[in-house]
């Protein structure tokens, strides 16, 4: 029997082929757990992987000049220091399409050093989304429009989004976990009853962000799509114990969270004072305020409903807008890691008609 004779270098290109094909088997069983488990397909696409894994020990790595452009669904190993954006792209007028962008039309820059960009991930790539829905105040009195609206949310978004749904008063409920099924979803909807409580906003995005779109086990994209007016009872001159998450830890964490929050504020502001004693305009204030520097940590933006009425149209609009959120990642220039901040600058090239919307930046850490 003759014995083929492999070279260091071959051996060491073989190495490193089944450790990148070990690493990619388990993110991708991830991704088909994830994705497929309605389809009860991950048991097989898992062993199908397994299979591919075997062959791979006699495959050599082969170079990539270019990096991965990935297609709706598809998922990707990253290394640890890969910084991952979400951007979104606006257009001057909201309703009108401009289309699919692709690589070459983004420039990205780190303290406003250009960076090269690793992968990218186009629009079409499906989201798991969250519509948390505050039921507090004034909202509770109209629990059916809130319905209608939610179920107009659930119908606009792509057949390939996952969707679950939350409300919350002084307390958090899961009303659905996170489903493709638009039928259960809906039904869910329907036996959502009239809540009684305060409002602990800030406690109900921080649960959402840490264990309903925990990111160890989300490997799709993510964003919460949260209802409210933004007056958690923690705020001054509002009577009640309020959250027990402060909101400057709430910020930082939309600041490091990979799930992109959208929030929508509901404006109940003259409803509320003039009903109730216990609120003041100075509050809302500060909600509205909070709200958009949520939005702006996030790299999104906060839209208004000035009454109940307007939700229908402002969630078709936020998953008009989710359909031109792109994912890039590269890893940075600058490999120091001394906890100094980061400024993030995303362009667009040759679109002077559109622009793009990230995070302002990180810690590098």
């Amino acid at each position: 029997m003759m014995t083929k004779k492999v070279s260091r270098k071959d051996a060491k290109a073989q190495r490193k082929a089944r450790k990148d094909v070990v690493e990619s088997l388990f993110i991708l069983k991830a991704f088909f757990v994830s994705c497929f488990a309605p389809l009860r397909l991950c048991g097989l696409c898992f062993l199908l992987l397994c299979n591919a894994l075997a062959h791979a020990q006699d495959a050599a790595p082969s170079p990539q000049d270019n990096p991965q452009t990935l297609e709706a669904g598809d998922t990707i190993r990253v290394e640890a220091d890969l910084v991952d954006l979400n951007v979104t792209v606006l257009g001057s007028d909201p309703r009108r399409a401009f289309g699919q962008l692709e690589q070459k039309n983004f420039s990205v820059f780190e303290d406003g050093t250009p960076q090269e960009i690793s992968f990218f991930s186009s629009a079409d790539t499906p989201f798991d989304l969250v519509l948390l829905l505050d039921l507090s105040g004034s909202t509770a009195d109209k629990i059916k429009l809130i319905r209608k609206s939610a179920t107009s949310f659930v119908e606009a978004a792509r057949p390939t989004d996952r969707i679950a749904i939350a409300t919350f008063t002084d307390t958090l409920e899961i009303v659905s976990p996170m489903t493709f099924d638009r039928e259960d979803l809906k039904a869910r909807i329907k036996k959502m009853r009239k809540p009684k409580g305060g409002t602990n906003f800030w406690d109900a995005l921080r649960y959402v962000l840490e264990t309903m779109l925990n990111p160890e086990r989300n490997v799709r994209r993510s964003a919460v799509v949260v209802m409210t007016d933004g007056v958690d009872n923690a705020l001054p001159d509002v009577n009640g114990p309020g959250s027990v998450t402060r909101f400057e830890e709430l910020r930082a964490m939309v600041s490091r969270s990979a799930s992109i929050v959208i929030p929508i504020y509901l404006d109940t502001e003259r409803e509320m004072i003039s009903n109730r004693s216990n609120y003041s305009a100075h509050a809302f204030q500060m909600a509205r305020q909070q709200l958009v520097l949520l939005a702006d940590e996030s790299g999104s933006r906060a839209y208004l409903a000035r009454k109940v009425e307007d939700l229908k149209d402002v969630y078709q609009q936020v998953i008009r807008d989710l359909s031109t959120v792109y994912s890039i990642g590269y890893l940075p220039a600058n490999k120091t890691r001394d906890g100094a901040w980061r400024n993030i600058k995303v362009e667009l090239v040759g679109r002077p008609d559109l622009a793009a919307r990230t995070k302002r930046g990180y810690f590098a850490k």
